[in-house]
């Protein structure tokens, strides 16, 4: 069971070329995959896709790429015609200038703007793709490895609620232990309060049997166990499991309100509000889960 969130970082150098690229991911219903490349590499998008799509079930993941080139890769291409357009414009200058003389520096006039200018040389940037590749294998370990990390560290967070919500859900069974009973018990009191002997004793029987129905949450206990357990599984497996965890809470989460909705006496009620406070806690756990 992974995190959705965490970082990665990997450097690659070959070609003429380094490139870093950063990953970091945060909380997300579904994959979603953001890249910023230099406009060098944008035709490798669909390959980076392709190598962290395998890797990254949910989230939304950002990378980015930094291309850096190195020795080998700048000239620099001389503007003769800016040049002389310079040149002629200075002289100029100075023919209007009375007792100005054009005496004209080569430093100075190749320092003016656009006579000297930096130019990359044409490249096929398709052969850097092995350092990029390189580059974000190692970002995208690291981020894996650390999402795996977030993820124990969840994993034994939710260790301690479900054990929590298991002793709650025990301590209801031993309180929902002979509910019908002492429905029955009470029905009978308050309603020989109220007529006396005019109660007919199988009417009564009737009414109890059907309260004692009503207010049965046998099964509703049975699937709320079978939830847990369920749960307690779908952490083990090595894949994404956000989604079953979360559908998981979600009939958890029925199955607590029906229990709450039938508790007829206040002990029980008082350990629904204990169970929904910690399936709460559960859910917003389960928000960081792959």
């Amino acid at each position: 069971m992974n995190s959705m969130t965490g970082f990665g970082r990997g450097e690659a150098s070959g070609g003429g070329v380094s490139v870093t690229v950063e990953m970091k991911s945060v909380n997300n219903r579904f994959r979603d995959l953001q890249i910023r490349c230099p406009r060098e590499y944008m035709a490798f998008e669909p390959r980076i896709v392709a190598q962290l799509k395998p890797r990254f079930g949910r989230g939304r993941v950002d990378v980015f790429i930094r291309r850096v080139c190195r020795e080998g890769r700048v000239g620099v291409m001389v503007d003769k015609a800016m040049a002389r357009t310079y040149y002629a414009s200075l002289v100029d200058l100075a023919e209007g200038l009375p007792g100005v003389e054009p005496k004209l520096d080569l430093g100075y006039l190749s320092g003016l703007p656009g006579v000297l200018v930096t130019v990359e040389e044409e490249l096929d940037v398709s052969a850097e793709w092995g350092v990029v590749e390189v580059a974000l294998g190692v970002a995208a370990r690291q981020l894996a490895e650390m999402r795996g990390r977030e993820g124990e560290a969840t994993r034994r967070v939710f260790d301690e609620l479900l054990s929590e919500l298991q002793d709650q859900l025990q301590k209801i069974e031993l309180e929902a232990d002979g509910v019908a009973g002492r429905l029955r018990l009470r029905l009978m009191d308050r309603l020989n309060k109220l007529v006396g002997d005019r109660v007919d004793p199988d009417r009564l029987a009737q009414e109890a049997a059907v309260l004692a129905d009503k207010a049965d949450i046998n099964e509703e206990l049975a699937r709320l166990a079978s939830h847990v357990a369920q749960f307690r599984l779908a952490m083990k497996k090595d894949e994404p499991v956000g989604r079953r965890l979360d559908f998981l809470a979600q009939e958890m989460n029925r199955e607590i309100n029906t229990i709450g909705s039938k508790a007829a006496e206040h002990a029980v009620s008082s350990l629904v509000v204990d169970m929904k406070s910690s399936l709460e806690r559960i859910r917003e756990q389960i928000a960081n889960v792959e």
